[in-house]
């Protein structure tokens, strides 16, 4: 089997309201998505998608992987798609770095080879059985009441999770907000306090040395460094997000004992066969993860869920499906869904799901025959 087309597709998708992070320092209100198929000789095709969460979350942006899939796609026409770890290592040689660019294609070899075994990616990827994932809720920025409402109406809709957004320049504040969802949270919720980078370390020992709660606390501060000088200081089991890019990122943040778990997302990392390996050595090491997408329709989050499913469950926390925050549905009614705080994955051969005809409107970019 051989890739003999490579197309790219750009969509702009809405959010159904303003998202803030980082106590509102950052607002996004549309998602820039780049989806790919990938034809083969033998009638097969694949599909990914890479979305980046805005341009100003994480160094990635939707314009950066149509330029780099228009770099990569000529090295790859011609390679077996069902060799992930060659075509990895291809597009690593081609383009070093940009792990953004490389997830959709990777993702859309992971569909071929799923479609041409027959078989489901959560099985692929090591999992029994199609396990269901806990959905976490996502809680914007707000006053301790708005975020308190916002967790009782996710609570109305079966979240039995919950990922409430915090951190900002008002440390009296932050620490109110902290307060009231530790106390006002239905009985038998969990929730992860996400900071997304906000605090500076003194900020993030005062705030969390100051609260009775402790729960996960996500991303206290910008970097790694920092982020292990809190976890030494504080009570509360410290998660790992935005400042893990590779293999290496990871393995320094356990030989330093930077935290108990972190956020495995395929796009940041370079897609799934690169998601996987870092999941493996997550569950070595005995961290309790997150698996999920930077951004993206139901058929990035699809993937991630097939990922997460495969994971065991002694390691495997709530996952986040960011097609529920779109104004638009390229895959309607396809894919991993939320039912009432839970999401289970396809059992069709690959990621078990296709974008509607016409749905992503003309192809940007076509590489190939």
């Amino acid at each position: 089997m051989k890739i003999t087309r490579i197309t790219a597709y750009q969509l702009d998708m809405p959010l159904t309201e303003p998202y803030f992070l980082s106590g509102g320092r950052l607002k996004f209100e549309k998602l820039d998505s780049t989806f790919v198929r990938i034809d083969t000789d033998e009638g097969v095709s694949g599909w990914g998608e890479g979305c980046p969460w805005g341009h100003t979350y994480l160094p990635a942006h939707g314009p950066g992987i149509r330029a780099g899939i228009e770099t990569l796609a000529p090295a790859l026409i011609g390679l077996d798609p069902r060799s992930l770890d060659h075509v990895n290592r291809m597009m690593d040689v081609q383009l070093p770095g940009h792990p953004y660019v490389k997830s959709p294609i990777d993702m859309a070899c992971w569909d071929i080879l799923g479609k041409a075994s027959g078989l489901p990616l959560w099985q692929l990827m090591g999992g029994a059985d199609a396990a269901p994932v806990l959905v976490n809720s996502s809680i914007s920025t707000g006053s301790p009441e708005e975020m308190l409402a916002l967790i009782a109406r996710a609570a109305q809709k079966g979240y039995t999770v919950h990922s409430a957004k915090v951190g900002g320049t008002d440390i009296g504040l932050d620490i109110e907000r902290i307060e009231a969802i530790s106390e006002g949270l239905p009985k038998g919720h969990r929730v992860t306090f996400d900071v997304n980078r906000a605090w500076q370390p003194g900020v993030a020992v005062e705030v969390l040395n100051s609260v009775k709660a402790r729960d996960w606390v996500e991303q206290p501060c910008e970097t790694q460094d920092q982020c292990a000088h809190v976890a030494a200081r504080v009570s509360n089991p410290i998660m790992l997000d935005e400042c893990l890019h590779t293999f290496g990122d990871h393995l320094q943040a356990w030989k330093r004992g930077a935290c108990e778990g972190v956020k495995v997302k395929p796009n940041r990392v370079g897609g799934l066969t690169k998601a996987r390996q870092i999941r493996d050595f997550g569950v070595s090491v005995g961290w309790q993860m997150h698996i999920e997408d930077v951004g993206g329709s139901a058929l990035a989050d699809t993937a991630a869920i097939h990922l997460a499913a495969s994971t065991p469950e002694a390691n495997r926390l709530a996952s986040w499906l960011c097609h529920y925050h779109l104004d638009t549905d390229p895959v309607p009614g396809q894919g991993a869904r939320n039912d009432r705080g839970v999401a289970v994955p396809p059992s069709l051969p690959g990621l078990g799901l296709t974008p509607e005809d016409g749905a992503l409107g003309e192809p940007v970019a076509v590489c190939g025959c």
